[in-house]
């Protein structure tokens, strides 16, 4: 689930394959602004989480807009590190 509060999109329980498709679209449709993608509700991530984050930051820059990421879980930030793509989901990246 994506929830809004300002320029603020709040990522809330499993980000995994099951739902990644449906979460994907929800954030791109949420992109109207420049915004802070805060994941620190997120209970449960797979690869599929990172793929997520890399098409939200296509579509915001497509749309001429900035997005970073804040609070990944560290399930999350374990794999980013493992695949060499730390820097792309890091705060302020």
């Amino acid at each position: 689930m994506i929830e809004r509060a300002g320029n603020e999109l709040r990522v809330s329980g499993a980000l995994t394959i099951a739902n990644a498709t449906a979460l994907c679209a929800e954030g791109k449709e949420k992109l109207d602004a420049d915004m802070v993608i805060d994941l620190a509700a997120v209970t449960e991530v797979d690869s599929t989480a990172l793929s997520v984050l890399f098409e939200w930051r296509r579509a915001a820059q497509q749309k001429k807009l900035q997005i970073s990421f804040r609070n990944l879980p560290d399930s999350m930030q374990s794999l980013a590190t493992l695949y060499g793509v730390a820097d792309l989901v890091a705060p302020g990246a």
